[in-house]
């Protein structure tokens, strides 16, 4: 059994589905209005309200799933975790109450999702281009497809419960306001509006519960029969309109929840269809978590789309291939040696091997430093596949496989992360070190022993003794070591 998980910035969802020969079937689904995004302030804080709303949800949602491997459980937060100031703030007590970890992913590693529960749920004809657009509480996805693969992916900071902030902040209603708002949210859809209309697509479709509420509107005032067309928008708009303030909106089909964010969500989409020339969307059921389960299974199956991402870097940056895999098998070599004295598991090795692949990705800026440029990169690219925690733990390895270890190195990283990754930074460090000559035969056997945070590595003194350069690296590298908390020996045999 696979369970999803959406922290959305309006509401939290709960999909759990049973795998059985590579199908999906839908076993239960949960879901709770939190309004995340009502509790954020300008300055990246979280009310405590919210945060017990969140928090308290969380726990009900971690009693159903009690028992499941963490490896079957996948959490996302989006939009609101993504503006906190200080996320782990956050995600410690929210991660505590579900009992498994929470991801945070990038605007546009959610689109990618969405497009995907979208595309399984609705399959493209083959070879059409679809546009998605998923209005969500803080943010708006928007995505361009071909079959189950995504083509451009953009995220903007205008969601339903955002916008009814921004542009009715008191609750007042108005045409006036209203035009204004709309000036102003179509001039940031014009940042990728012209690529999108030249790109085109044969069909296009709206997900979340925005898009849902709409169609049940058009439906209920006998405009369509589910979908949402330029000329239903405007009626929708002007009905809204005939109310002076949120609460007074009497929209036929509204329900109670939606009422207080349905005003930004109109917005938002009466804004894309102006900027893209829409004339009608269809209503998907499917969403990110539908997407989050798909990804699962081509996580589990072979599928995974970080090795495709590593790849595509790895050639972007022009990577000596040869020297990485060099790399990657020692340290995956080292890694089986000590990865059940450390509590290391494969998903430790994944990061380990992707680390080991880009870890030289900054000498295409420069020799100098290129660790730190490297770990720039990659902790501030979006990467397709890859979390934001996952992005800041290759960014730390790959810091951290040369010289010092500064202090700071691993601050952005949470408790529950760190151990494994000091650990992982350290069979790294090896590894290279190993590799420096870039000779093309590997080291002869090597023994790698932990005990605690004690590293004893055994080495052949015969060809250790020809290597004056490895030998003083390895010497060297006892101090340095220490600065990912690990006692170092080295030893000839």
């Amino acid at each position: 059994m696979l369970a999803a998980i959406d922290l959305g910035s309006n509401s939290f969802h709960m999909v759990l589905a049973r795998c059985t020969l590579g199908q999906l079937r839908i076993i239960d689904r949960l879901r709770e209005t939190i309004r995340m995004a009502d509790g954020l302030d300008n300055k990246g804080n979280l009310s405590t309200d919210a945060r017990q709303r969140a928090v308290d949800c969380l726990a009900r949602f971690g009693e159903r799933i009690r028992g499941l491997p963490a490896s079957n459980v996948r959490a996302l937060a989006t939009n609101t975790v993504r503006r906190l100031k200080s996320p782990n703030s956050f995600l410690i007590p929210a991660e505590a109450a579900l009992g498994h970890g929470i991801e945070v992913v990038s605007g546009r590693e959610e689109a990618r999702l969405i497009y995907l529960g979208v595309a399984h749920a609705q399959p493209p004809k083959p070879g059409e281009l679809r546009l998605v657009i998923d209005i969500g509480g803080g943010s708006t996805e928007f995505i361009i497809g071909r079959g189950f693969e995504t083509v451009e992916r953009e995220s903007l900071q205008a969601g339903c419960i955002a916008s009814t902030r921004r542009f009715f902040p008191n609750g007042k209603l108005s045409k006036k306001k209203w035009k204004d708002a709309l000036t102003e949210i179509s001039a940031e859809f014009q940042q990728f509006a012209g690529l999108y209309r030249t790109l085109g697509w044969q069909e296009a479709m709206g997900s979340s519960g925005t898009h849902k509420s709409i169609g049940e509107i058009c439906v209920a005032m006998k405009l369509t029969k589910g979908a949402i067309t330029a000329g239903a928008l405007p009626q929708v708009r002007e009905r809204l309109l005939q109310a002076s303030r949120i609460e007074d909106i009497n929209l036929p089909g509204l329900s109670q929840e939606r009422r207080p964010i349905i005003a930004g969500g109109v917005l938002v989409l009466e804004a894309a269809f102006q900027a893209l020339g829409l004339q009608k969307i269809t209503v998907s059921k499917a969403a990110m978590r539908e997407g989050i389960l798909f990804d699962m299974l081509g996580r589990g199956g072979g599928n995974d789309p970080r090795d495709s991402s590593v790849m595509v870097m790895s050639q972007r940056y022009g990577i000596d291939e040869i020297q990485a895999a060099r790399v990657e098998a020692t340290a995956l070599q080292l890694f089986g040696q000590v990865a059940n004295d450390w509590g290391l598991d494969n998903d430790d090795a994944r990061m380990l091997g992707w680390a080991a692949r880009l870890h030289e990705l900054g000498l295409v800026i420069a020799h100098s430093q290129y660790h730190v440029h490297g770990a720039y990169v990659l902790e501030n690219s979006d990467i397709q596949g890859f979390s934001r925690q996952e992005q800041q733990v290759l960014a730390a390895l790959v810091r951290t496989h040369r010289r010092n270890v500064p202090k700071s190195a691993f601050d952005a990283l949470s408790d529950r992360l760190m151990p494994s990754a000091k650990r992982n930074a350290a069979l790294l460090r090896l590894s290279v070190l190993l590799h420096r000559s870039h000779e093309s035969d590997p080291p002869p056997k090597l023994e790698l022993h932990a005990e605690g945070n004690t590293l004893s590595l055994l080495l052949s003194k015969p060809w250790i003794e020809a290597r004056p350069l490895l030998r003083s690296d390895l010497a060297g590298d006892i101090d340095d070591m220490a600065g990912l908390g690990i006692k170092f020996r080295p030893f000839e045999i």
